[in-house]
């Protein structure tokens, strides 16, 4: 009796929790859904014109239907090894943001920034947030590199851990700043400027009013995370992450004279980049030289050796590895949609469903076809190219000014940035701070939602007011 009842009992089904896949799953499944689509979905083409800058953009005029490429056993094999190819200056950005702060790691410049601030805010720690969180958004908000979120997040962790949070409050510090700050950008060259050129407006006109998103946006996100916090400290037994053990909460880092002086040049550095981005347009292959500079730069001022600055690279480097990978994988969907010439196809059946809706709600449209575009191309200026062409004189069709379409492209590619696993520096920005997309995802909703509702608020003022030029 009692074997059969053991024997019973062993053959009860186990019920196994849902596991989130791996992100390369994830994106591996992407690039194979793409290629079977480009079976159904029919090549097309757009006229391309000169644009601003001498890049070539759509003429909205011409669009035809052609032969398109099949994308075949060899071309769907080769989709990822030629997306790693493609994307390969950003790689390299990340390569050698991991490689630099190894090095800033090794020199006790970081450890002792991270003490510093600890202390500075640990009477009040939940002040932390909206102090980086506006420092962040307003430098993406003038230079629109979004991508910063991978420069931050190796700081953020450490100091959210020691005053007590975790990766994920870090983790979210980095992407909700810098994305944020890409939505409702300033000064954006790569967004706000391209298409300010393309649709004939002022350069960084309208300023003030996209000011106000901005501040909404920040608000939002400074209340979002600081009821995060505010819940883990209530709930601890909630803690992810415990990597600090008591005594090292409580050491205290010092740096020497030569530190120091290593510290104020990684700062200056840092303005120095904003400055190359702003006024020289620096691209990802520049920014990364300029990174192997500070990184090669600051660890002979702190005093290590030629050898030291070389594992300290060595080492940065394995630690970002999975998110460079991550970024050439999620390229390999846009290679496959080049390559079968469907991207064009999907924008002209976007811009035809937009043009069908009430002129009262076309630019709430605009919004989520921009959004949704933005999987297939997450490059903010490469989308501008694409789309703005077509919703210029969509814009002017039914009566919205241009410079509210150009709100809605900035809207809906920003809040897309952060959600979509072909954008290539976010999962990488997960990636490097050990965050599973999963969990990311349930993290992330509620703000998306908001950042949404403030969207679609502000442009349907923008709508009802006119606001203009244009």
């Amino acid at each position: 009796m009692s074997i059969n009842v053991s024997i019973g009992k062993a053959s009860k089904r186990q019920t196994k929790k849902f596991t989130f896949p791996h992100i390369y799953v994830i994106l591996f499944a992407f690039v194979t859904m793409m290629a079977i689509a480009s079976l159904f979905v029919p090549a097309g083409e757009y006229e391309r014109v000169e644009g601003p800058m001498g890049r070539l953009m759509i003429n909205p005029e011409v669009f035809s239907f052609i032969e398109g490429e099949q994308i075949g056993i060899m071309g769907f094999l080769t989709a990822i090894p030629n997306g790693m190819v493609g994307a390969a200056p950003v790689v390299f950005f990340t390569f050698m943001i991991g490689g630099t702060f190894m090095v800033l790691n090794r020199t006790g410049i970081i450890a002792y920034g991270v003490d510093r601030l600890t202390r500075t805010f640990m009477k009040q720690k939940v002040m932390v947030i909206p102090v980086l969180v506006v420092t962040f958004s307003m430098i993406t908000a003038f230079i629109g590199t979004p991508e910063l979120s991978l420069v931050y997040v190796p700081i953020l962790i450490p100091l959210m851990i020691k005053l007590g949070y975790n990766r994920m409050l870090a983790t979210g510090v980095a992407l909700t700043s810098t994305t944020g700050g890409f939505l409702a950008a300033l000064t954006n060259p790569g967004t706000v400027g391209l298409s300010q050129q393309i649709a004939e407006l002022p350069i960084y006109s309208g300023v003030g009013f996209r000011l106000m998103v901005l501040a909404t946006i920040v608000l939002s996100s400074v209340l979002f995370l600081m009821f995060y916090a505010k819940k883990l400290e209530n709930h601890p037994e909630q803690m992810e992450y415990k990597e600090l053990v008591s005594d090292e909460k409580e050491k205290t880092y010092e740096i020497g004279s030569r530190g120091k002086v290593a510290g104020f040049i990684v700062i200056l550095m840092f303005i120095g980049m904003i400055y190359g981005v702003l006024n020289f347009q620096w691209d990802f292959i520049g920014l990364a030289g300029y990174f192997l500079a500070m990184g090669i730069i600051v660890g002979l001022v702190a005093g290590l050796s030629g050898n030291e600055i070389s594992e300290a690279f060595n080492q940065g480097f394995q630690h970002v590895l999975m998110g460079a990978m991550i970024i050439g994988i999620a390229r390999g969907v846009s290679i496959i949609m080049e390559q079968t010439q469907m991207i064009d196809t999907i924008i002209y059946g976007l811009s035809h469903a937009i043009s069908s809706l009430p002129s009262s709600i076309t630019v709430l449209g605009m919004l989520v076809t921009q959004g949704l575009f933005n999987f297939f191309v997450p490059s903010g200026s490469g989308q501008a190219l694409i789309t703005m062409p077509i919703m210029i004189p969509l814009a002017d069709l039914v009566g919205t000014t241009r410079q509210t379409a150009i709100l809605a492209f900035q809207i809906g590619d920003g809040l897309s940035n952060i959600i979509f696993p072909t954008s290539g520096y976010f999962v990488a920005t997960l990636a490097a701070a050990k965050v599973s997309y999963g969990k990311w995802v349930k993290f992330i909703f509620p703000l998306l939602i908001a950042w949404f509702t403030i969207g679609c608020f502000y442009l349907v003022i923008a709508h009802a007011i006119n606001w203009g030029p244009f």
